[in-house]
């Protein structure tokens, strides 16, 4: 009988996984970034965007280029492109540079999320793969709140936090290593790449997707917005400096990180539906109470219950939609992965938010709202699934 995991070529795969969780560093970068260039709220509002608007671009163009080059091609690609990216602000630390290295870092992570699930369904087979999945995802968010603590050892060690950037080059410079290494078989394309964009954009009209496309929009929104505005809270009401508010990312992403452990193991034994409708009530009161916390304590631990009780809601939305239309199963892969570029959309609202209100405030009301519809997605799930069974 044929392995179901084929080891060694799933470390190398799986390790990619962690390059995934870079494009996350954004939200603490932009908190620097305001500082060093003295940056508008509206102009720091659209740093998030230029790593997450070409999720909305690339996604289904990254789909058909893979089927034309291959997978393994298509990660080793992005991998490239995030090396080249993180290279150019330690070169040359300008607005320009690091806007440039920003968009490469988003252009390379969407290839990157398009064609690395595929392959790792080529070395992980049958009952293993969603276990295999989930583990990919907890690496990606422990990827995640490790930036911040780079940035923090950048500067203890070498005095500034852009050192971060060719230390994730250098990171991602090993996983191109270990798969260029990997002789991976890959499994064989089938179907007319044209016809499914025209099938991909025409799932618009099927109302039960896009409830869940719309419901992965705001919840990345609220993913992005959360790490951008964690920081930033912790300078308005705690007075920490730059350096010291990455806390707040760090605290967010530790928290994500365990949820969505957690959640793997409960998504096995409760209905998937149960799950998503509490958690979703859970994060509302969470920024609810986010609205009044003035002090470290009260900060940490709200930004964290949001990080926490969104962790896994990606995964079940996702899942959900796979379930509504399983004879479009490759179609809606593909236009899930653009509802990503919610993280370009919400952080400039909550940039005109803050400045037309005054204060951070106006960046949480935009997340509420977010969530808000979330839930509204989360209780209309059981219906929505009714509707075409």
């Amino acid at each position: 009988m044929k392995a179901l995991i084929n080891r060694r070529n799933y470390i190398p795969v799986l390790f990619t996984f962690f390059i995934m969780g870079f494009c996350d560093v954004v939200g603490m970068a932009t908190s620097h970034l305001k500082e060093d260039f003295a940056l508008s709220e509206v102009m720091a509002g659209f740093i998030p965007s230029m790593v997450f608007i070409w999720f909305l671009i690339l996604s289904l163009p990254s789909a058909l280029m893979m089927n034309r080059y291959g997978r393994k091609t298509m990660v080793q690609a992005s991998n490239v492109i995030t090396i080249a990216g993180m290279l150019i602000p330690f070169i040359s630390y300008s607005f320009a540079s690091c806007m440039t290295a920003f968009i490469l870092l988003g252009i390379g992570n969407t290839i990157l999320q398009v064609s690395l699930n595929p392959l790792l369904t080529d070395v992980v087979k049958g009952e293993r793969l969603a276990s295999c999945l989930t583990v990919g995802q907890v690496i990606k968010a422990v990827s995640s709140f490790c930036g911040p603590f780079i940035a923090l050892a950048a500067v203890s060690v070498f005095g500034n936090w852009m050192y971060l950037f060719p230390t994730f080059a250098a990171v991602t410079m090993i996983s191109w290593v270990l798969l260029l290494f990997t002789d991976i078989e890959e499994s064989p394309v089938a179907g007319d790449g044209e016809n499914g964009v025209f099938s991909t954009f025409g799932l618009l009209k099927d109302k039960t997707i896009l409830l869940y496309f719309l419901g992965i929009f705001f919840l990345v929104g609220v993913d992005v917005g959360t790490n951008t505005l964690s920081p930033k809270l912790l300078i308005e009401r705690c007075g920490f400096d730059v350096d010291k508010a990455s806390l707040g990312s760090s605290v967010y992403f530790i928290c994500r990180t365990a949820g969505a452990f957690l959640g793997s193991f409960l998504l096995a034994r409760m209905n998937e539906i149960k799950y998503l409708r509490i958690n979703t009530v859970l994060a509302v009161i969470s920024i609810a109470v986010l609205f009044f916390a003035h002090n470290i304590p009260s900060i940490l631990i709200t930004i964290g219950g949001i990080g926490f009780f969104c962790s896994s809601i990606f995964s079940v939305l996702f899942s959900l939609a796979l379930k509504a239309r399983p004879d479009k199963a490759n179609e809606i892969s593909g236009f899930m992965i653009t509802g990503v570029c919610g993280g370009a959309v919400i952080p400039p609202l909550m940039g005109v938010a803050t400045d037309v209100i005054g204060n951070q405030t106006g960046s949480l009301i935009i997340i509420t709202i977010c969530l808000l519809y979330i839930v509204f997605c989360a209780f209309s799930a059981q219906s929505a699934r009714q509707s075409i069974s």
